[in-house]
């Protein structure tokens, strides 16, 4: 008998590829076949750092269609790769389906596509296949597309959600027109998606976005999406892990390490890295940077002259880091971070306080939610030319791990979001997309 087959496409970028592929790993032990389809370039990413432990190499399919790019060109052009993406890769993913279902035992039943990739709902709905959106980030994001503004008023979706300038919205703010227009046409496709798609799913809960869950039914939650029931071994990186990190860590005093990680985007210059650096410097704390490739402007990182040799061994600095399981280390006291939902999440989950730097896009709606709705967070404020200043990062950083209102907030969070994870049964949502009778269960970690 055939089994189910879901073709699973993510956005490509690391924080949406993440997610999407925990919630594939889930379908899998539902006994649903999948096949993830990422673009070619994200492809040899995800392949050459793939988790040889993490049990589902011969379960999942991994496919790649083009999106027409060269390996050579920069995927954080949002102008270029949002433009390519909508002109080439609907036809490329019909002829792929295609082939899977003339070549293939198990022909696609379903596909379960970011929301950002609303095109690959409609090319499903044009074929007649089952169809789910998925949602990587705060169901705030969603939401405030599906009320998109028309003026420049404060956006309040309800008087217990976070309130949304329409300049950090995830178009407006960028500075250039054709990066803005670009991700403008993205937001366009989750709205388009909303109304092509059976099912609309989320990775995040009631337990932290209850009213905007009642505000818009439509929007299913199935997280927090962690890989905790695995000992947090994460597949999806676009970067190998030092892992090297954690034995560090366990050299380290309890709950006394700065961490400190700003996703895969956000980039620095020169004069904002040297500040943050130096404020590590002069935290006389244990610290934990993780400083990937491309994180600043010029071409490698800009350290200050005999900055490595001055910190020593107290401070440790890799190209990326197994977050999840940095963040469940004891000697970890807060995480300086970019408030991507992924991190957010994993921060609050292991009852972290957070240091908001958000970057762009959804991060400046999440940095509300922390600091506004569940009130676990300090932010940072800049100086006249926009820079956040050793001094300023400094007492934050002591201000931050000397206030013990935050934790106890803190706590209150985790054991909620424990509670979820932990209930398995109580919380096993069903993904009713029925083709040929099958229906996809998703199962919470």
């Amino acid at each position: 008998m055939a089994k189910p087959h879901a073709l699973v496409i993510p956005s490509p970028a690391q924080g949406h590829v993440i997610p999407i592929m925990e919630l594939a790993q889930r379908l899998v032990k539902q006994g649903v076949k999948v096949t993830f389809v990422n673009t070619d370039v994200t492809h040899k990413q995800v392949t050459s750092n793939a988790l040889k432990k993490d049990g589902f190499g011969d379960l999942i399919q991994l496919a790649s269609i083009s999106d027409r790019l060269e390996p050579w060109e920069d995927t954080n052009d949002h102008c270029k790769l949002t433009k390519s993406i909508l002109k080439t890769m609907p036809e490329n993913l019909q002829e792929l389906i295609e082939t899977i279902n003339k070549e293939d035992g198990d022909k696609v039943t379903c596909i379960v596509a970011d929301g950002c990739m609303g095109w690959a709902i409609r090319v499903a709905k044009q074929m007649g296949i089952s169809r789910a959106a998925f949602w990587p980030a705060s169901v705030c994001t969603p939401a405030s597309a599906l009320s998109m503004p028309l003026n420049d008023k404060m956006i309040e979706l309800s008087e217990t959600t976070p309130p949304i300038k329409p300049t950090d919205l995830s178009w407006a703010c960028f500075d250039d027109v054709g990066t803005i227009e670009a991700v403008f046409e993205l937001v366009k496709e989750v709205v388009e998606a909303s109304k092509m798609t059976e099912w609309f799913i989320c990775s995040s809960t009631t337990e932290l976005e209850s009213a905007t869950f009642s505000l818009y039914p439509q929007l299913l939650p199935i997280g927090p999406l962690l890989a905790s029931n695995r000992l947090a071994d994460q597949s999806g990186h676009f970067w190998q892990e030092d892992s090297t990190c954690l034995a560090w860590l366990d050299q380290q005093p309890p709950c006394s390490v700065i961490y400190i990680a700003f996703g895969s985007i956000t980039i620095f210059n020169r004069s904002q890295f040297q500040e943050l650096a130096i404020s590590l410097e002069l935290s006389n704390r244990p610290f934990l940077w993780v400083v990937r490739s491309g994180m600043t402007k010029e071409t490698t990182a800009a350290y200050p002259d005999g900055y490595v040799e001055r910190v020593g061994s107290r401070g440790r600095i890799v190209s990326w880091a197994p977050q999840q399981k940095v963040l469940a280390h004891p000697s970890v006291a807060c995480f300086v971070s970019h408030c991507g939902w992924n991190s957010t999440l994993e921060g609050v989950t292991n009852g972290l306080p957070l240091l908001c730097w958000p970057y762009f896009a959804d991060q400046f709606h999440n940095e509300t939610y922390i600091r506004d709705i569940w009130k676990t967070r300090l932010g940072f404020n800049k100086d006249e030319a926009g820079i956040i200043t050793r001094g300023e990062i400094k007492s934050t950083v002591e201000q931050l791990l000397g206030e013990n209102t935050f934790r106890a907030k803190l706590w209150i969070l985790k054991k909620m979001l424990q509670a979820v994870l932990e209930k398995e049964d109580a919380h096993t949502k069903i993904l009713a997309i029925s083709s040929s009778g099958y229906k996809i269960e998703i199962q919470m970690p």
